[in-house]
């Protein structure tokens, strides 16, 4: 079997849990890695940590180039020194989620084998991962984090995905979080986002490379169901505007190499494509290169399942009840994925549980990829927010001493 088809080339930092973590369905996965990057420097007093939390494709390389595509952090725009989330004031974490494909423990970490027989080879877990949910994720950034000798966190920000393990991590453990910040994201998926992971899942199913999950077994991956997967997503993630602004109907020709360029002629043959259809081709193609197709069904999975009121019959307030988490809810104008309204019932929620919470809507044609683009309002937001909340912490200027 060749491992390199479902290992990561590059050594992650990580920390080893060998007790593991008890999961919602019951099961206990152990041992757990969780992979992480810290940015920043811990105060003597260890109150000055932020989690940020990323969303489905992220991973914990928030703020440097990435070792796998050689790109910048994916939120290398907000954290850093003299930044939103200032690097010179907070210490900064970032972990891959349990269930990821960059360093954590997931789909295709090697399954420990039961066999007495040393020489037995470990297979990769597969489809054989258990199913786990967004609270089973939080569980793990809580080992994390209290792996570092941090009992409360100054603040856990996210956007999307990431906005719902806020959600859960204030729900929780809403003694270990000083505040939060979930960003274009939801208490619940909503049916249509269900409807939209669902297709993007039958699209790896149909792969003829798939094989039941166990592709690793042929050496291939199914890449072709995976970028159109990602495709799909792809396309959530922005506004019509957006899109129309960046391509509108303008017409790219192949090349003989397989390459496109401008072409100013009509489309009179499948020689020609639109420059929407190439940018939509890129971003499968150098998806597949980077995230596993079993990690994306587990993923995409636990945040279908998410629902933080289920256990309260419905009731989103009741988790947040007593809460002495601060809260700062954010949502763009033009996202569609995880609109507004999804937004104000968070909000009305957490002001029927008497928290103490602020709502910003960001005007923004960008759709809901505008937190991970430039959108200077929300950058103030953010800032404003984070050194306001460090003020009442009683944080000197929010920065690290010693």
């Amino acid at each position: 079997m060749d491992l390199t088809v479902i290992s990561p080339s590059v050594e992650h930092t990580h920390v080893t849990f060998p007790e593991g973590v008890q999961l919602d369905c019951g099961a206990v996965l152990a041992p757990v890695d969780i992979a992480y990057r810290t940015y920043g420097t811990l105060s003597p007093d260890r109150n000055n940590a932020i989690l940020i939390c990323h969303a489905l494709t992220g991973d914990q390389y928030v703020a440097e180039r990435h070792p796998v595509t050689g790109k910048p952090g994916w939120w290398e725009r907000m954290v850093g020194p003299g930044k939103p989330i200032d690097t010179d004031r907070f210490f900064v974490i970032c972990s891959n989620v349990l269930g990821g494909c960059m360093g954590s423990t997931g789909p295709r970490s090697l399954r420990p084998s039961t066999s007495q027989n040393t020489n037995t080879q470990a297979d990769p877990w597969g489809t054989d991962f258990p199913p786990i949910t967004i609270r089973d994720m939080v569980r793990a950034q809580r080992k994390l984090v209290e792996s570092f000798g941090i009992s409360r966190l100054f603040a856990v920000v996210g956007g999307s995905m990431g906005g719902m393990q806020v959600l859960e991590w204030a729900a929780t453990y809403p003694e270990m979080v000083f505040a939060a910040m979930p960003i274009a994201t939801s208490a619940f998926h909503s049916a249509q986002n269900i409807a939209f992971n669902e297709v993007s899942r039958q699209a790896i199913f149909a792969d003829p490379d798939w094989h039941g999950g166990r592709y690793w077994e042929t050496g291939a991956i199914p890449a072709r169901g995976l970028a159109v997967a990602r495709m799909m997503a792809h396309i959530t993630y922005l506004s019509e505007e957006a899109l129309t602004r960046k391509f509108g109907r303008r017409v790219r020709r192949c090349t003989d190499d397989g390459s496109t360029s401008p072409s100013a002629g009509a489309l009179s043959t499948f020689g020609e494509i639109f420059e929407v259809e190439s940018y939509l081709r890129h971003q499968g193609s150098t998806f597949v290169r980077r995230f596993d197709a079993n990690s994306y069904l587990t993923i995409t999975r636990a945040m279908d399942w998410m629902d933080i009121g289920q256990e309260h019959e419905g009731d989103f307030a009741a988790p947040f009840a007593g809460t002495p988490t601060r809260f700062c809810v954010v949502c763009f104008s033009s996202d569609w994925l995880f609109p507004t309204s999804q937004s104000r019932l968070i909000v009305r929620a957490l002001t029927r549980a008497a928290a103490n919470v602020s709502f910003v809507e960001i005007e923004s044609d960008k759709g809901h990829d505008a937190f991970l683009l430039d959108e200077p309002d929300f950058d103030r937001t953010v800032a404003g927010f984070l050194s306001g909340a460090a003020e009442h912490a009683g944080l000197t200027n929010g920065k690290a001493q010693g």
